[in-house]
């Protein structure tokens, strides 16, 4: 729902292990959006505005032996179906927008694969109308590439290697955009090696997958990655604290535990504020910055990273581990308070 908080953070699971004074956490961070919809956005329709791929379009092989490829043929048949309902499902799993609809048919009737055609003013109305929503996500266009390369026979089968590649506009549709709608553009590929067979009798857990089974995986992979063009979601990243002999860091480290984390700033901080050695007062400015990245107070977060990374610049060698990690920190929580990357759709 839209209430969630942009950089809500939890605790996911702490991982009892400790090396070199260091004891490793796994949380989750909420990650934003990178297109913020207008607020007023709360349902949204997902549609297949695309046509479908020839099948002697884009699909090549490499036969043994030989430098040159030749053209092949696959059915696309059900990609963009597979595309666009899998991003409607990623969608409805985050639970950010109140109602995800999906529109299985394609809206193009055409057959002029090459020629982008954005959803008009009108069709797009007439989709608002129908399903009830306030805005529209279209797949305008995809474009998908399978390349086989013949390595080896081995006991009559080949063995290969099959790299598929898609490209996919998404366009946001809105009542009131007056004709500025930003094209979200996305490439991958993804990579398979194995036998070439299709039966089920010999090697059939290194077996490589079909032109047709492997664009529907790439379309699958793209409508996730897509999802969190949209919509905010969560994602697992490793975490540490730094432990140190004295009463005071390690009722910290109790309290961090418990997710107690106002009560470990508290600890921290006082130590930090009795301690004289540089690198342990980088270590507890280290902590506390963790701890504040735990409250979602990302601001006093950075100024705790920064002033860590500063101390172990003063009290560390050029190249010593504590460097390169606090810096690390510091750029994480950088990132995580910068809007640069996302497109707000409420200036446009």
């Amino acid at each position: 729902m839209r209430h969630l908080t942009l950089f809500q953070i939890i605790l996911s699971t702490m991982l009892l292990v400790s090396c070199s004074g260091i004891k490793y956490l796994t949380v989750e961070t909420r990650e934003p959006a990178q297109v913020t919809l207008p607020s007023n956005v709360l349902s949204v329709a997902v549609v297949n505005n695309v046509v479908q791929q020839p099948d002697d379009t884009g699909h090549f092989t490499q036969r043994l032996g030989h430098s040159d490829t030749d053209r092949a043929k696959a059915s696309s048949d059900s990609v963009a179906l597979f595309y666009t309902e899998a991003l409607a499902q990623f969608l409805e799993e985050e639970d950010y927008f109140q109602r995800v609809h999906y529109l299985p048919d394609p809206l193009r009737k055409d057959t002029d694969f090459f020629r982008e055609e954005p959803v008009t003013p009108e069709t797009m109305q007439e989709i608002r109308k129908k399903t009830g929503t306030d805005a529209i996500i279209s797949l305008d266009r995809l474009i998908i590439e399978t390349h086989k390369r013949e390595l080896f026979h081995q006991q009559g089968y080949n063995y290969a290697d099959l790299t598929g590649k898609i490209q996919s506009v998404m366009r946001v549709y809105l009542p009131t955009m007056e004709g500025k709608i930003p094209a979200v553009h996305y490439t991958d590929s993804l990579q398979w090696e194995g036998f070439d067979i299709q039966d089920d009798r010999a090697y059939a857990e290194q077996m490589l997958p079909s032109r047709e089974e492997a664009m529907k995986l790439l379309a699958t992979r793209a409508a996730e990655k897509i999802s969190d063009v949209f919509a905010p979601h969560w994602e697992m990243q490793d975490r540490w604290y730094y432990t140190l002999p004295g009463s005071l860091m390690r009722e910290g480290e109790m309290h961090a535990k418990a997710a107690e984390w106002l009560l470990a700033i508290e600890k921290w901080e006082t130590f930090y504020n009795r301690s004289t050695p540089k690198r342990d007062k980088a270590k507890a400015a280290s902590n506390i910055a963790l701890a504040y990245e735990m409250l979602d107070e990302m601001q006093k977060s950075y100024e705790w990273a920064t002033l860590a990374h500063q101390l172990f610049m003063d009290s560390t060698s050029p190249n010593s581990l504590e460097r390169r990690r606090s810096l690390l920190y510091q750029n994480e929580i950088a990132r995580r308070m910068s809007t640069l990357n996302q497109i707000n759709m409420n200036d446009l």
